[in-house]
């Protein structure tokens, strides 16, 4: 009856080539307990991370290990590139785009060296996490490959 309250199906693309896993199997608590929100994991097999939605860049961390795009709606979505990658100081990290951009799905936003980042960081896994209270429903729960730009999540 009140349809128009709730809210629309959003999809969150993935940022890159890769074989997406469960967020709960990542090595890092703050991922795989869900302490920064909800979403999935992607092991990269490129070296171009993409926006997963259309929006504005709300954040790009000074070491270019994450970003964060939030769309004109309420949703906001962090990729996070690696565990630990914070400590590389940017070294294996090249911006592509800027803080306050408006990109669409797809557009490229970070290059970086795998090799460098799979022999310095902790892990190349790459977390998507949706940062609000939405519902948050994988497409596949097992292993699969992705392109980036197919649909890794649904968000209600």
């Amino acid at each position: 009856m009140f349809g128009f309250l709730k809210r629309k199906i959003r999809e969150i693309k993935s940022p890159v080539d890769g074989q997406v896993v469960a967020l709960e199997s990542v090595d890092d608590e703050v991922f795989s307990g869900k302490m920064a929100g909800d979403g999935v994991a992607v092991i990269p097999m490129s070296d171009i991370f993409t926006a997963p939605i259309d929006g504005v860049i709300t954040k790009i961390f000074s070491t270019n290990h994450a970003f964060s795009i939030k769309s004109e709606k309420d949703l906001e979505v962090m990729v996070h590139i690696g565990l630990d990658t914070v400590a590389l100081e940017g070294k294996g990290f090249k911006r592509l785009a800027n803080e306050g951009d408006e990109v669409k799905a797809g557009d490229d936003i970070i290059r970086v060296d795998l090799a460098y980042i799979k022999e310095h960081a902790k892990d190349i896994v790459t977390p998507i996490i949706i940062s609000d209270e939405s519902d948050v429903k994988s497409i596949e729960k097992r292993l699969i490959i992705v392109k980036s730009q197919d649909i890794i999540m649904e968000v209600h």
